[in-house]
């Protein structure tokens, strides 16, 4: 695609130049913030606004047109979201600084209007990070940030190889002096290394990409703060050349590998079981089933404390024919009027579910989906399944009450890079509400590209996966000493047909983060992009608030546990796993109970109720998850209500194929997620 730079002038903005043009874009043009004539440097949250003096040797060495713009606004949103989470609000925040570069791009995108692209040189800031994309998705434009959670050491390393060559010109951090400024990476290398904390400020001279090398021919330096524990200066650029370089370059920019180590072992221990080639999905197989449970009712709702789910979100069957728009909007007005009636808006969703009759349907529902979230959209997955004629769409959802941003947290990455799957969507890699972390569907799509592997692969599709859901973890958890700790708590692996079953059943089963957790894995009719497997997590982040003896609020650190086990008698087979913390009233837990042969009677009910754990889980559901094959023949209703009550709500969803790591072929799963609070809660 076309794409306009966003320049710094720096090494991360110039390199990240190299990557675009690796990637097979195409640079037009850049563009560039600053401050006022006559103020070198401002304090802003989001820009570098030291070297501002030397961008337009960087824009000629690079042979574009350069368009600049003041920053007038201020940080005035610095909060970890930009703008609100409610799409019927405006989406600007007038007289914040992100404002001006929504106005510089609008101006760039006016005068090129087949610009697609912006890139940005962004590693680790989500602040950066989250209001280029914010400016980006109103322009309809992909922020390029192949950089983004790159180890910045690795990274100093292969500049220097790639032969970019930068020059320090501000320093602000222990261990940095003016003596610093003017010095190049390769010079400064080993010490950035040593002094990891150190912040510094570059600006790139010469570059692969460079038509033109620069040459400082008059610098001044300018000191801020001048103290033996951290001094504060910068280069101001008095004057520079514009010197015609002799050839083309012949350096090559490395890029990380597609699978790290583990996850690369992990491909080739499942390839072994692969001993045909693995067809594409075909969702126009038709497939009967002979109960429909749950269908023809109504959407049904519970709050317990601070959560709320609605499940089994549909049309009116006895509605005339409508248009699939107009189904997607009766969906999302029971969905508003159920949350109404629990005091809760679109807003607060924190994770939904989208099943479809055909994956065709696909783009048309994301189009209306799309109009119903704007800042932090939920955590999603989307699947198709055999719904019956003529409901084309179903939803489930989960709710969280609390809505500051200090309860609830959205990792909504857009921007392409090597790291995983940019959200070109209305959802979010995770939402985290409380201590939950719902993780959304993840297929195996190469992140630089945003494309399935070629020629298909199941075997690197779903080392994909598992990276994908991996790396969203580790950001979640951070990069700081109290980094929230994260646990897996239920694995939902979609899985498009039956052949694909034992690859992904063994991955799950060698790959060790996933080997203690309730998981189940069911063929449905289709996934987004012909996928052939789609993990979704429900996690926990293992933080407790507790209170000591004074009153004074503390954190305790714990690991959920799994637990399973089964009845099996001539009639039928009955298993079941648990996650759940050690605590006195059971905390957060989820489970699955699979059913195969003859329906359950009391005894065998009362059986299951006797085991603690489980019963706990049964007693305090939120929702329910019922997965049922076309093998199951009995009704499931009498079953779940005599486990959890009439009152919790159900999602019914057809599969052709229920598995767990134990065993196959089993007729249904009952999916259930509890209210995770610490309060245990009668039936309600």
């Amino acid at each position: 695609m076309k794409y306009v730079a966003l320049l710094s002038g720096g090494k991360d903005s110039c390199f990240n130049l190299l990557h675009c043009q690796k990637n097979g874009h195409e640079l037009v043009a850049a563009a560039s913030l600053g401050p006022e004539r006559g103020k070198e440097e401002i304090d802003s949250f989001f820009y570098q606004t030291v070297g501002q003096d030397a961008i337009e040797y960087v824009a000629n060495a690079l042979d574009v047109p350069l368009y600049r713009r003041t920053i007038e606004g201020t940080a005035l949103a610095v909060g970890a979201e930009y703008g609100s989470r409610d799409a019927k609000d405006p989406p600007d925040v007038p007289g914040d600084e992100t404002e001006d570069l929504y106005a510089l791009l609008s101006d760039v995108k006016t005068r090129h209007p087949d610009i697609l692209g912006v890139s940005a040189g962004a590693i680790l800031s989500d602040y950066q990070r989250v209001r280029l994309e914010h400016v980006c998705r109103r322009l309809s434009l992909t922020a390029l940030c192949y950089l983004w959670q790159r180890d910045q050491g690795q990274l100093l390393a292969e500049m220097i190889d790639a032969g970019l060559h930068a020059v320090i010109i501000k320093v602000a951090g222990i261990g940095l002096t003016e003596e610093h400024l003017g010095k190049s990476l390769a010079q400064m290398q080993s010490k950035l290394l040593f002094l990891a904390s150190g912040e510094y400020e570059t600006l790139t001279l010469d570059c692969s990409m460079f038509k033109k090398r620069i040459i400082l021919s008059d610098t001044e330096t300018i000191i801020h703060s001048d103290n033996s524990f951290a001094s504060v200066a910068y280069l101001r650029v008095k004057h520079a050349e514009l010197v015609q370089k002799d050839g083309a370059s012949e350096n090559t920019v490395p890029t990380p590998p597609l699978l790290e180590g583990t996850f690369l072992e992990l491909k080739d221990t499942i390839s072994q079981l692969q001993t045909a080639e693995i067809r594409s999905p075909q969702d126009d197989i038709q497939f009967a089933y002979e109960i429909r449970p749950y269908l023809h009712g109504s959407a049904g709702s519970r709050m317990l404390n601070d959560w709320a789910s609605v499940t089994n979100i549909h049309r009116n069957l006895d509605d005339h024919e409508i248009t699939l728009e107009e189904e997607v909007r009766e969906c999302f007005s029971k969905l508003e009027a159920r949350l109404s009636l629990m005091s809760l808006e679109v807003r607060n969703c924190t994770n939904i579910s989208i099943f479809l009759s055909s994956m065709d349907l696909f783009a048309r529902v994301n189009a209306v989906y799309s109009t119903y979230f704007a800042t932090s959209p939920p955590a999603r997955a989307c699947v198709a399944v055999d719904l019956p004629s003529p409901i084309r769409i179903m939803l489930d959802c989960v709710a969280y009450s609390r809505e500051a941003i200090s309860e609830r947290s959205a990792l909504h990455v857009q921007s392409l890079s090597y790291w995983a799957p940019a959200n070109i969507g209305p959802y979010s890699q995770a939402i985290t509400a409380g201590q939950r972390i719902f993780i959304s569907g993840q297929i195996g799509l190469i992140p630089s590209s945003m494309a399935l592997p070629s020629p298909r692969s199941l075997c690197l599709e779903t080392a994909l996966v598992f990276q994908h859901a991996k790396r969203i973890m580790e950001v979640l958890k951070g990069h700081h000493s109290e980094a929230r700790i994260g646990h897996a708590q239920l694995a939902l692996y979609w899985v498009s047909n039956t052949e694909s079953l034992p690859m992904v059943k063994q991955a799950a089963y060698v790959y060790y983060e996933d080997s203690h957790i309730p998981a189940l894995f069911v063929v449905v009719k289709a996934l987004p992009r012909d996928a052939l497997v789609e993990k979704q997590m429900l996690c926990h982040t293992g933080r407790f608030p507790i209170r000591d003896e004074d009153g004074e609020e503390d954190i305790q650190y714990s690991a959920p546990a799994l637990s399973d086990g089964c009845i099996m008698c001539d009639a039928y087979a009955v298993y079941w796993e648990t996650s759940s913390f050690d605590m006195t009233d059971g905390g957060p837990s989820s489970a699955i109970i699979c059913v195969r042969g003859k329906n359950l009677d009391q005894a065998t009910v009362d059986k299951l109720k006797s085991h603690t754990v489980l019963d706990r889980i049964l007693r305090r559901s939120l929702s329910i998850r019922l997965f049922y094959t076309p093998h199951c023949t009995f009704e499931v209703a009498p079953v779940i209500n005599a486990l959890c009550g009439s009152f919790v709500p159900v999602t019914p969803i057809p599969c052709r194929s229920i598995s767990t790591r134990a065993d196959d072929e089993w007729d249904y799963a009952i999916c259930i997620i509890n209210d995770w609070d610490m309060i245990d809660q009668p039936g309600k």
